[in-house]
């Protein structure tokens, strides 16, 4: 990794007129690897994302803006009234010059505002187009507003389909569906580029929450596609494999037994338990013994597991190579050795945030730019409009016009 070596998208100019978190979220990865992201708010408030560190119900409890710096960091912020006409050639100015646009309007909204994809390629064909929507841009739902809880989790039978027998559906925790989303926007994005690097053109590239979490339930939709049968959920106490199942552990984790080559592994399994009787046991002499009499199996189990901490029990199992793992509690993620070689969080130069989520993307040749504080709302219009070439009589009559925030 040279450090002489400019980021892969330095000198990429997007255009973010998106709001909440998936589309920004898709921008700020872009960001992270050297694109100059304009982000396009509404002037008073700007993006509503800005404020739910202190109106989300289920975000956790904090003075300091840390969505803000997640998913506005590395953007530049401009305040247009797209509804205003004296706005409409900064806009058509900006989309003249920039390589990738990213919209998150349903699309009526698109259209009474002239953003769709036909009204903006005449002013640039070589704009890569991204739009995001709930449900996707055609049938009977397209003009719905798409939350991840909703689209994502919801509409694509992933909360069904991960609840146990009899239970309610579980409710998924903040923006989780989003955050996956924006990936696949950035990878859509990337094979724009890639088209328009070989025809010159650029073109309308796209995803919805709904596609993006249908495909998060792959595995189980493909089979109902089919003709397949749902095999219902069951809870811990009564598995239908006891050997890949949660047990509680005597420091009250939750230890995720994942034993798939059990045929292989038993003997060392039981050995590892400290119960070599379990291995000659004629009840669990095979595989299909052993998930026939799962009940019998778990209850057995679970105060072995329950005896000793995780601890000793990630030791002992490791040691003989027993695939597991630990349901982890959300708080320890932040304090967890592996997260720092994993890069799962970024430092920052923001004294309020000094921590934050890298995106996912490693690089072999490239880090991630350190981000400072978020732009406020606003922060760089004017500077941003003496780039396009207007002096300072033009910009205030676009504020006297109510233009410009």
């Amino acid at each position: 990794m040279s450090d002489s070596e400019p980021l892969p998208l330095e000198g990429l100019k997007v255009l973010d007129i998106s709001t909440f978190i998936a589309a920004p979220a898709a921008a700020v990865a872009l960001a992270d690897y050297g694109a100059d992201v304009i982000k396009i708010e509404a002037p008073g408030e700007g993006d509503p994302h800005r404020h739910n560190y202190k109106r989300a119900a289920t975000y956790p409890r904090s003075e300091h803006n840390f969505p803000l710096q997640l998913d506005g960091r590395l953007k530049r912020s401009i305040t247009l009234d797209l509804k205003n006409e004296v706005a409409r050639p900064i806009i058509e100015k900006l989309i003249r010059q920039a390589d990738v646009m990213i919209v998150n309007f349903p699309p009526p909204v698109r259209e009474r505002l002239r953003l769709r994809w036909e009204d903006v390629e005449p002013i640039n064909p070589r704009l890569v187009y991204c739009s995001l929507t709930g449900y996707g841009e055609s049938g009977p739902d397209r003009d719905r507003p798409g939350f991840d809880i909703t689209a994502y989790f919801g509409r694509s039978g992933i909360l069904d389909a991960a609840r146990y027998e009899g239970a309610p559906p579980a409710i998924s925790l903040p923006a989780q569906g989003d955050r996956a989303t924006a990936m696949t926007l950035v990878a859509a994005i990337l094979l724009g580029l890639r088209r328009r690097d070989r025809t010159g053109k650029g073109g309308w590239v796209g995803t919805s929450l709904y596609a993006n979490g249908a495909w998060a339930n792959g595995t189980t939709l493909a089979g109902l596609a089919i003709g397949g049968e749902l095999v219902p959920r069951e809870p811990p106490d009564r598995p239908r494999n006891a050997l890949a199942n949660l047990y509680r552990t005597r420091d009250e984790r939750w230890l995720q037994l994942l034993i798939v080559r059990d045929d292989r592994m038993w003997p060392a399994f039981c050995a590892a338990l400290g119960a070599p009787e379990l291995e000659k046991d004629s009840r669990f002499s095979d595989r299909e013994e052993r998930k026939r009499r799962a009940r019998e199996l778990h209850a057995i189990l679970a105060p072995i597991f329950a005896s000793k901490t995780y601890a000793e029990w990630a030791k002992a199992l490791a040691a003989v190579g027993i695939p597991f793992g630990v349901i982890e509690r959300v708080a320890d993620v932040v304090r967890d050795e592996q997260a720092e070689h994993a890069g799962i969080f970024a430092e920052t130069s923001n004294p309020d945030v000094p921590r934050t989520m890298n995106n996912p993307i490693r690089l072999g040749f490239a880090k991630p730019r350190v981000s400072g504080l978020p732009a406020a709302v606003g922060q760089h219009s004017e500077e941003i409009l003496r780039e396009l070439g207007h002096s300072e009589s033009e910009i205030a009559a676009l504020k006297k016009a109510g233009a410009l925030g």
